[in-house]
């Protein structure tokens, strides 16, 4: 089996695990595919779209009695995925048209995808259509709020990646507008150890931006962010309110979208 850090470059286009600068990002999405898999029931059909290195496929795979299906665009990542995750049913696709039968699937994670999407509206539409009665779309996003302080709505965000970075509002009326039954919202936070380095040194978020930009790290900065792991986060346990100051303040935006049986 090929070590993914190896095999799949890290471009900042997608997280790479196995690479201690980017242990605080590859935290961040794994503690929300942990927290899905202990939702699913075993005979689910569930689709990652957007599914990038493949590593959270691999988390969803033990709950669930049928493979994952998993949807990429890039060829090097889908090769990659075959040869590192080979319980995976992995589909090269664009997400503008997804290769999946009307109401054949139960669920569509899709985790800090749609804010790399051009046609999100078009997306958005396709997961209404392929998901089942009773099915749920999942997705996390970073939180414009706290991933862009200052940012405002419509503004093409730093990274050179995202289209476009959104607020719970935003991302609730997105959902309406796709013909979705019901919204529900939740948070990715910082936990404990984060909070508390935060208050000593500032946006952990912000001082790896920077990092990044002028290519130097200060040491106690690599060395938090190679010991952060899922335990560092938490998802708020119930849903909240777009406006909800809790929400506003999260890390990243996890929302469940429902289809009504």
């Amino acid at each position: 089996m090929d070590s993914p850090a190896a095999a799949l470059a890290a471009t900042g286009e997608r997280t790479v695990p196995g690479m201690p600068d980017e242990d605080y990002w590859f935290a961040r999405h794994e503690v929300a595919y942990r927290w899905v898999a202990d939702l699913l029931g075993t005979d689910r059909v569930v689709v990652d779209a957007g599914a990038g290195e493949g590593y959270g496929t691999s988390l969803l795979a033990p709950s669930l009695a049928r493979p994952v299906i998993t949807l990429e665009y890039d060829a090097t990542a889908c090769r990659h995925m075959r040869n590192t995750y080979p319980d995976a049913r992995v589909v090269m696709a664009n997400l503008d048209t997804l290769p999946l039968r009307t109401g054949s699937v139960d669920v569509i994670v899709s985790f800090q995808v749609i804010e790399h999407l051009w046609d999100l509206s078009g997306f958005l539409r396709e997961c209404r259509r392929a998901l089942s009665p009773g099915g749920q779309l999942i997705v996390t996003t970073p939180n414009r709020l706290t991933f862009s302080p200052g940012l405002a709505r419509g503004t093409k965000p730093m990274n050179p990646f995202h289209v476009e970075e959104f607020d719970a509002q935003q991302v609730t009326m997105m959902m309406d507008s796709a013909g979705f039954d019901r919204v529900d919202l939740r948070g990715v936070h910082h936990a404990a150890r984060l909070r508390a380095w935060e208050h000593r040194h500032g946006s952990i978020v912000a001082a790896q931006i920077t990092a990044a930009v002028q290519g130097t790290w200060p040491p106690a900065l690599r060395r938090m962010v190679s010991t952060v792991t899922a335990r560092d986060f938490t998802i708020d346990d119930a849903s909240l309110a777009n406006t909800d100051p809790v929400i506003m303040g999260a890390q990243d935006l996890l929302v469940i979208a429902g289809v009504v049986p």
